[in-house]
């Protein structure tokens, strides 16, 4: 098993949502998990990483089509439609770092990418 992103909590429900071979190196996928719109993304060396979906900028949920690429070592998903990028490990704007969206953990079990958020409350 493989952990990635933003550390669990014993509360986290892991939500799979696709297989490894399902999504191609440098690419991304919404997701529906525990009522959230999710961006999945798997980087060019295979780490996996989940943001929000929605750009803070364009008001849309539209990160997981953006582009994947580095800026240094730092992974990054380009916004689709005004191209702000956010870094993968943590949700920052890269050219606003008073900018962010939220990041959720990864794990890949058997195969399977599961992304972990913690239950919303009622």
């Amino acid at each position: 098993m493989t952990a990635i992103g933003t550390a669990a909590t014993t509360a986290t429900v892991w939500t799979a949502v696709c297989r490894t071979d399902d999504l191609p190196r440098e690419r991304g996928v919404a997701a529906l998990v525990g009522g959230r719109a999710v961006a999945l993304f798997r980087t060019y060396d295979d780490e996996w990483y989940a943001l929000d979906n929605r750009c803070p900028y364009a008001h849309a949920s539209v990160l997981a089509r953006g582009i994947v690429g580095t800026r240094g070592d730092v992974p990054f998903v380009a916004s689709p439609m005004l191209k702000q990028p956010f870094g993968l490990r943590d949700g920052v704007c890269l050219d606003d770092p008073d900018v962010r969206v939220a990041t959720f953990p990864v794990r890949v079990v058997d195969g399977a990418v599961h992304i972990g958020v913690d239950p919303q409350p009622s």
